[in-house]
């Protein structure tokens, strides 16, 4: 469909897993849908971050769709924390048994977005010179999908390979024998320096913020675990979703100081000898709203990181201690630490000597030069806003989305936003999502899109909006909840630190999936109270 053609009921920008989960629960409700996807296939994140060690953070018989009985049942997951390569297989697996990609149109980045008052319909433009316009618009575009792309000083100059985690090329590329540098250490970086280690003739990393990581302990799934969860696979799903991060339970207590000094360590080593991303800053439940408490598991890792790197200035740079444990992304990690040990990788601390320009075959810091055939860039997203800024959005009035959003963004449940009707945001800004699993978080958010599609179809209501009052009433909320806990005291993308010039707000909704989740279902069930529904 072309121009002015009004017959898509629905457009759905992005064919990750919430894009392709848009697609089949509405076209299951008789909608007529088109996907448009930048990729050439599906999976979203998992298509695009394809750099070495690439893995899910969160178990992977949770991290997958729980719609359909049937799709649980027949897919088996071969590890602990799955591959990209094996999540990227999922997806497209999905794609296939459910026909999504009849739907969609790939290689087609979306340029414009345009709300057309007259026609009460949006207008979408991609790059391919494709116009579509439909009644409602899906942004199903990811929280991290607008890499972070830094400007450093004479890097065109440079003659070697310069590759970024976040679109890594699909081909082989083969490092062995070359001198690497990859600059930044979020988890991107914590996950791939120890494979392009293992490959490199000598790596150097560029350390700005040392940041936690905790071990996954990665491992073949265990039979008699997988059989115990598919015995109910249902049952484990709503088990589940009764946690605030929608995956395994990890609390024991609700302080730290409810054990003994020996206690409360052999609890902390329990956990570290199992591995996984909820486990030490969240076995009590006050970890991260207590100072005290937070510090007790941060002096642990900490710990462990002198205990396992061999040099006492590697430690120390690699010892976080400007910010409170799990405060920005707790990273799992396979041998990073001990990376640090090798005769061929070199630790370089910019907080001690920043980098200062690169030239042809060198990145040169204040104090030091650096030979390099290849420069990895791991230096993290625009996160949360950057994929709707980029898609050029423009609402009711014509109101570009960086306006509405320039003291921060502002929406109605992470899912709508003020002056931009029958926008749907997946996973935005004010929503759980990156706090939770978020399969479970774009399973939610699309169902109660859905619903609330379908309570519109019924009442003959063709447009929503949220009301000012009730979205600044949201925004205040999930300030309220951040600002109980202390994940506001760090530097982190949760509040667009990362972003020269980004307005500093936490981004994202800490107070559970469960409490989400409730509130949702209280404001449909008080007839869609805040927002406005017209015809």
């Amino acid at each position: 469909m072309t121009g002015q053609d009004n017959r898509i009921d629905a457009i759905i920008v992005g064919a990750g897993f919430g894009g392709m989960y848009a697609i089949h629960r509405l076209r299951s409700m008789g909608l007529t849908v088109r996907g448009f996807e930048a990729a050439e296939d599906v999976g979203g994140t998992w298509w695009w971050n394809c750099y070495p060690g690439a893995r899910c953070d969160v178990e992977s018989l949770d991290y997958c769709y729980g719609f359909d009985e049937a799709l649980l049942d027949e897919w088996h997951w071969s590890e602990r924390f799955a591959t990209q390569a094996e999540v990227l297989r999922y997806a497209m697996h999905v794609a296939e048994r459910y026909r999504l990609r009849d739907h969609i149109t790939f290689n087609a980045r979306v340029d414009g977005c345009t709300w057309d008052e007259d026609a009460q319909a949006w207008t979408v433009s991609t790059e391919l010179g494709e116009t579509v316009r439909a009644r409602f618009l899906i942004a199903a575009t990811g929280c991290l999908s607008k890499p972070n792309r830094p400007d450093l000083h004479g890097l065109d100059d440079f003659a070697g390979d310069i590759l970024f985690t976040q679109a890594w090329p699909r081909e082989v590329f083969d490092l062995s024998g070359k001198r690497v540098g990859v600059i930044g250490t979020g988890s991107s970086g914590i996950q791939s320096i120890p494979v392009i280690a293992q490959k490199a003739a000598h790596l150097t990393v560029f350390q700005r913020t040392a940041n936690f990581t905790l071990p996954a302990v990665n491992r073949p799934i265990f039979a008699d675990y997988e059989a115990e969860i598919r015995a109910d696979y249902l049952g484990h799903r709503r088990e589940i979703l009764q946690n605030k991060a929608a995956t395994v339970k990890q609390t024991i207590a609700e302080s730290a100081f409810d054990l003994s000094d020996d206690e409360r360590e052999a609890a902390y080593e329990d956990k570290w000898q199992r591995g996984g991303a909820g486990g030490i800053p969240v076995l009590f439940a006050d970890s991260l709203t207590s100072p005290a408490s937070n510090e007790e598991a941060a002096r642990f890792v900490r710990r462990k990181i002198s205990e396992i790197v061999d040099d006492p200035e590697a430690t120390e740079s690699l010892t976080p201690r400007d910010h409170p444990i799990a405060t920005k992304r707790i990273c799992l990690d396979t041998d990073y630490y001990a990376t640090f040990n090798r005769p061929n990788v070199t630790l370089v601390d910019l907080k001690k000597t920043p980098i200062e320009r690169v030239s042809e075959g060198a990145v040169h810091t204040a104090s030091a030069d650096y030979p390099l055939d290849v420069i990895v860039f791991a230096t993290g997203f625009d996160a949360m806003t950057g994929p709707l800024r980029a898609m050029n959005v423009r609402g009711a009035d014509g109101m570009k989305i960086e306006q509405a959003w320039a003291d921060g963004p502002r929406t109605f449940l992470g899912l709508m936003v003020a002056g931009f009707p029958n926008l749907f945001t997946i996973t935005g800004p004010g929503s759980p999502s990156v706090m939770v699993n978020m399969i479970a978080a774009i399973e939610q958010h699309v169902n109660w899109i859905a619903a609330l599609i379908d309570h519109m179809r019924e009442t003959g209501k063709t447009r929503v909006e949220p009301q000012a009052a009730a979205q600044e009433a949201w925004v205040d909320e999930v300030r309220r909840v951040a600002d109980a806990t202390l994940f506001p005291l760090a530097n982190s993308w949760y509040n667009g630190d990362n972003i020269a010039g980004k307005p500093r707000m936490f981004m994202a909704y800490v107070g559970g999936y469960p409490a989400y989740a409730e509130r949702c279902e209280e404001v449909a069930g008080a007839g869609y109270a805040g927002l406005e529904l017209s015809a």
